[in-house]
């Protein structure tokens, strides 16, 4: 059976699966869980996206240190390919981890570099946990920088043992990690999944986050078995729908406003945005300053299940103020709207602890 969907309603699956509906998950755990992934990334005009990500979902009353201790302390999330996860997808990744890599030439330097794996890992066993710069670099061969790692192989080494899932991130001191085995930091009691049962299921769990999407090995990591078939009314395309979040469907409690950081699990797949959303969504964080149409780091405001327009916005510590430099609206706003934009940056300059002048918008 393939289930026929209106615009809206596909909208509205995606909208709550993401948890950017009325109803705010609880906590950081509860977020984590949800969506699978929380994308970190230092780029900070209002905030870092890990806390950006969260403010968007559980509001005013998400704390950093809520995230801090929900990693490095209680062990409920565990960062890997830069995110923080819910240690339940640890078990289902673990066979993926075991087979990496798949690419010849990653092989290739482990193998030539075997030698400094071991130092490494020694170095980690006798004296960890450890920063990246206390562990020398004694790599045999190395790779040219390439703009994501520079000269120094060791923070390869440890991305690489971390994919492998021998090398683990215990924590961070500021924004830089520190590492440890694996073995003393994920738990030891985990379920263990062959490699078909954790595929099957790592794609339920795509599936669960995405609401509506088409399957796609890498874009979604959804199989096109998974969930069931769906249609979108006026589309030609076919989707997979989580059967949980059809049938609650008539349980949807309405939408709400949310400046969402440009990293945003919503926005990855474009395609999707501009098939269901009729959104278009550019960067332009890498664009030069005269080409921007929004903003050198603009967050995309969603109202309900529609964007409405783009916030650009940064905070002056200095001043202790959030400095709205332009809300752009896509089509005009009506005054409900427009209060319920302004009350958003209100509570969000609260969550920040700054000032916001209600002025700034007119």
């Amino acid at each position: 059976m393939t289930h026929v969907l209106t615009r809206d309603q596909a909208r509205r699956i995606i909208v709550r699966a993401q948890l950017l509906d009325a109803d705010r998950p609880g906590d950081v755990v509860e977020v984590a869980e949800q969506l699978g992934y929380i994308k970190i990334d230092p780029t900070a005009t209002i905030a870092p996206c890990e806390d950006t990500v969260l403010f968007s979902r559980i509001g005013w009353s998400y704390e950093h240190g809520q995230l801090q201790k929900a990693a490095e302390i209680d062990r409920q999330l565990f960062e890997f390919d830069g995110a923080f996860r819910p240690i339940s997808l640890l078990p289902l990744m673990l066979p993926g981890m075991r087979r990496w890599p798949q690419r010849e030439s990653t092989r290739q330097w482990l193998e030539a570099n075997s030698a400094f794996r071991a130092d490494v890992l020694a170095r980690l066993r006798a004296e960890g946990p450890l920063l990246t710069g206390d562990i020398p670099d004694t790599a045999q061969v190395s790779r040219p920088p390439d703009g994501w790692y520079g000269k120094n192989q060791v923070p390869i080494m440890l991305d690489f043992l971390t994919r492998q899932g021998e090398v683990a991130v215990v924590g961070r001191q500021g924004r830089h990690r520190r590492w440890d085995l694996a073995e003393r930091v994920y738990p030891k009691d985990l379920p263990e999944y062959d490699e078909d049962a954790a595929s099957r299921l790592l794609a339920e769990r795509r599936l669960q986050a995405a609401g509506l999407t088409k399957p796609h090995w890498y874009w979604s990591g959804v199989a096109k078995d998974t969930g069931e078939a769906a249609v979108v009314e006026g589309s030609t395309v076919k989707y997979r729908v989580d059967p949980d979040a059809l049938a609650a469907l008539e349980d949807d409690g309405g939408g709400r406003v949310a400046f969402l950081n440009p990293y945003d699990s919503l926005l990855f797949d474009r395609r999707r945005l501009e098939e269901l959303f009729e959104f278009t969504y550019v960067l332009e964080q890498f664009k030069p300053k005269a080409q921007r149409v929004y903003g050198y780091f603009a967050h995309p405001i969603l109202l309900g299940d529609r964007f409405v327009g783009m916030l650009d916005a940064e905070v002056d510590r200095g001043k202790g103020v959030l400095r709205v430099n332009a809300v752009h609206e896509f089509l005009p706003f009506e005054p409900e709207e427009h209060d319920m934009v302004r009350a958003e940056l209100l509570e969000m300059a609260e969550w920040l602890g700054v000032e916001f002048s209600q002025e700034q918008l007119g």
